[in-house]
This record gives C-alpha cells, structure tokens and sequence, in this order.
C-alpha cells in the first residue's frame, strides 16, 4: 500500500505533466486547422456559458463549505472540474474548425478587451496546476494546505470563470456568423 508521502509525489508527478502538456496540446490544437471541416460555429456561446456557470457553480461551493456542508462542496467542485474539461474539449474543437475572430472595437474599449483577454489567458494557464494542486490536497485528506491553497486558487479561477464570459461577449459582435 502507497503511504501518502508516495501519492503526494504520484500526485506531483501527474500535475506538472498534466500542467504542461495541456497548455502546449492546446497551442498545437489551436494551430492546426481540420480540413474542409465545417465552423462549429455554435459553440461559442455554449462553452461561454459553460464559464458562467462553472464562475456561479464556484461560488456556491464557497458558500457550501462556509456553512459546514462538505460533500455539498465536494460535488459542486467536481463539477466544476468536469466544465472546465468540457469547456476546453469545445474551446479546442472551435478553434480547429474555424479561424480567430479579431476584436474590432477602438478606442479605449479595445485596450480593456486585450487587457482582459491577455490575464485570462495567462491565468487560465496558472489555474491548471492550482486548482489540481487545490484538488490533490483535499482528495489526499490534507484539509489545512487545501483551504491554503484554495485561497489563492478561488480567486483566480473564478477571474478566469467570469473574465471567460466578459471575453466572449465583447468579441460576439465581430463572430463572421
């Protein structure tokens, strides 16, 4: 039987693989467009609304687990585990099938829309192996570094939740659809 020092190490192990190969497939995912393939142009607003719900599911499981109700919390952060795969299976699937949709606002709307795009971006690559390093914690029965650790990824997972949606509502107006 693995002690929990070895599955703490097991854990790393597969978060920095996990942390750096799905950054790197999507980038190759993002880059390759499927042949002939028809736009999957109905997605985006589904996995913009998948964000919305997974920034309302986040939240909620805050309050569950401020109130005491640990597998209430549990559930809810499983779930938004599963949207977030969900979310990026269709965000990929889009971008192999239809071309960048470029921002066409001006003035001081486009800086705040690049603003937001770059953090999102950016933090929605931190928050792999934060909410992973987050999750490993309370599965592995350490309570005390998952509430550390949830500290800092809450907040930027539900930046990157809410910054999801703000993103696609500003760039709609410029879909070619």
């Amino acid at each position: 039987m693995e002690n929990s020092l070895q599955k703490a190490k097991n854990f790393n192990r597969w978060i920095t693989i996990v942390s750096v190969a799905v950054p790197l497939v999507v980038v190759v995912l993002f880059a390759y467009k499927i042949p002939n393939a028809e736009p999957l142009s109905f997605l985006p607003p589904i996995y913009a609304s998948i964000n919305g719900f997974t920034a309302l599911l986040l939240i909620l499981a805050l309050v569950a687990i401020k109130k005491g109700k640990r597998k209430v919390h549990q559930r809810l952060m499983n779930t938004c585990i599963a949207l977030s795969v969900l979310f990026l299976i269709m965000y990929v699937a889009y971008h192999m099938t239809s071309e960048s949709t470029v921002y066409g606002g001006e003035g001081p709307l486009k800086y705040v829309y690049y603003f937001i795009l770059l953090t999102h971006i950016v933090l929605s690559i931190s928050v792999i192996p934060l909410v992973l390093i987050t999750y490993s914690k309370a599965y592995l029965g350490d309570f005390i570094m998952h509430r550390l650790w949830a500290r800092f990824t809450f907040p930027i997972w539900l930046y990157v939740a809410i910054t999801g949606v703000l993103v696609y509502l500003m760039i709609s107006p410029y879909y070619p659809y």
